[in-house]
């Protein structure tokens, strides 16, 4: 996931820009890979 988001383009990377980009680029991967978790463990996947 990050080596596809951050390997794309350096230009647009939000920290470089914004104050808080980079903790919030991590808070919604995080959040992306827990209800990605969440919902492979309610199908009995996991």
């Amino acid at each position: 996931m990050l080596a596809g988001i951050y390997g794309m383009n350096f230009e647009f990377m939000p920290e470089l820009r914004w104050r808080y980009g980079y903790f919030a680029t991590l808070a919604l991967m995080a959040m992306l890979a827990g209800a990605l978790g969440w919902y492979f463990r309610r199908r009995g996947w996991l």
